[in-house]
């Protein structure tokens, strides 16, 4: 009777998805905290602008890395047998995304005015918020680089560690910052804090490679860029026109509602961050690199219903609590002045709950990588999310917006599923 009970705890499934657990709840923790503090001091006013420099750094994260993201993980995990090659392909792009964020770093800096102009609209204080980003954006950009790398050596337990390190520090560094500098601190605070702990995760892929002596200009290799291209197209799609388009929603939300309206749905987005992390952290730590490497198709669809029976149900049964929980959620996060978000939360967590079974399709097509039909069914949802917006938010107001999200990732499911049919079946 211990020998399956024994077997189960030792399952790495279990092992990662109980760790993330814990790293949920202390998201969560934290998020209550940090919530709390930043709204009650900024207000959805502030929440808004807040949202809008967190789809800027999303984007610029991605442009400064090429959009290699998920390529890294992918590379990295098949060429653990080969560490030649591997030190090849870490040469290769380290030296990329080195000149790459210097590149970014110098139009950030040097064009701040504009940049904030355009992003905190008469906002002009913010200017230097811009430039402080251009200067922290090598050590923000590095750290992503290595947690990347990690994942793909399928460290997951250390990718974790750092997601709980980050969620605390974060907390503490933004409580510092927003008392000390306002809604300057608040909108660094996030910059601020993953370039700590740059320092933190160079120790821990240091016991894994040897970074500044394995990278060499010699070894630099035109061949993976070419074999990176295609994640870097997909990635731009979503790592990039995702957040621009969600700042072209939130601006045309002010411009015909208010910077109140605005910051509404962005709580429930800031919230709905929050929960996600536990389908978001499974896929990218313990499903991605899996799919990366299967080459059977029997194996694919295993993996994938895996993911079906056992991670869905635990995220469904969260929502349906959230859903019951929503007022006293809103006023243990934020305060009066946020319960028309209450309203919001019907169409987000259906909208949630389709995108969390869509999303393992959608990580199988770039494990696969089937370019054309990602960026087919990303430009799609995209458009689908924008242009229902702009007509939902005419006839239902703020709500609108919600509704769209709810509807852009049912059809999204849709065509995952109609293209992923024989390997599903």
């Amino acid at each position: 009777m211990q020998k399956p009970l024994e077997n189960f705890l030792a399952n790495s499934w279990f092992k990662i998805n109980s760790l993330t657990g814990f790293s949920i709840l202390i998201k969560i923790a934290v998020g209550v905290l940090t919530s709390k503090i930043v709204a009650t001091t900024i207000g959805p006013s502030g929440m808004a602008i807040l949202g809008n420099f967190k789809n800027f750094i999303s984007s610029i994260e991605t442009l400064s890395t090429a959009g290699f993201q998920n390529g890294i993980v992918k590379y990295v995990a098949e060429l653990n047998e080969n560490k030649s090659q591997q030190n090849n392909f870490l040469s290769t792009v380290v030296l990329s995304v080195a000149i790459l964020t210097i590149a970014v770093a110098g139009v950030l800096f040097f064009f701040a005015e504009i940049i904030s102009s355009w992003l905190f609209a008469a906002n002009t204080s913010l200017q230097n918020v811009i430039q402080i980003t251009s200067i922290l954006l090598p050590f923000y950009v590095s750290t992503s680089l290595f947690l990347w790398i990690l994942n793909g050596l399928q460290k997951g337990t250390s990718v974790i560690y750092f997601n709980i390190s980050s969620n605390i520090l974060g907390l503490i560094v933004t409580f510092i910052m927003l008392k000390f500098f306002g809604i300057q601190g608040a909108l660094l605070a996030t910059i601020v804090t993953q370039s700590v702990l740059f320092f933190w995760l160079l120790n821990e892929i240091n016991k894994e490679i040897l970074v500044f002596r394995t990278i060499n200009f010699n070894d630099f290799d035109f061949k993976f860029i070419k074999n990176l291209s295609s994640f870097t197209l997909m990635t731009i799609v979503s790592a990039v026109l995702v957040p621009m388009v969600f700042l072209a929603i939130r601006k045309m939300t002010i411009s015909k509602l208010s910077l109140q309206e605005a910051g509404y749905w962005t709580t429930i987005d800031v919230f709905s961050g929050y929960y996600f992390l536990f389908v978001a952290t499974l896929l990218s730590v313990f499903y991605f690199p899996k799919l990366a490497i299967l080459k059977n198709g029997i194996e694919t669809k295993n993996l994938i219903y895996q993911y079906f029976k056992t991670t869905i149900p635990i995220f469904a049964l969260g929502l349906i609590a959230i859903y019951f929980l929503r007022n006293f959620i809103i006023n243990l996060l934020f305060d009066n002045t946020f319960l028309p978000v209450t309203n919001l939360f019907f169409y987000q967590l259906i909208g949630d709950f389709f995108k969390a079974i869509s999303l393992i399709l959608a990580y199988n097509l770039i494990a696969k990588k089937n370019t054309f039909w990602y960026i087919v069914f990303e430009i799609s949802s995209i458009s689908i999310m924008y242009f229902l917006s702009s007509y939902f938010l005419e006839i239902y107001k703020i709500k609108g917006i919600v509704m769209a999200h709810c509807l852009t990732y049912i059809l999204y499911f849709l065509m995952l599923v109609v293209y992923n049919r024989k390997s599903l079946i």
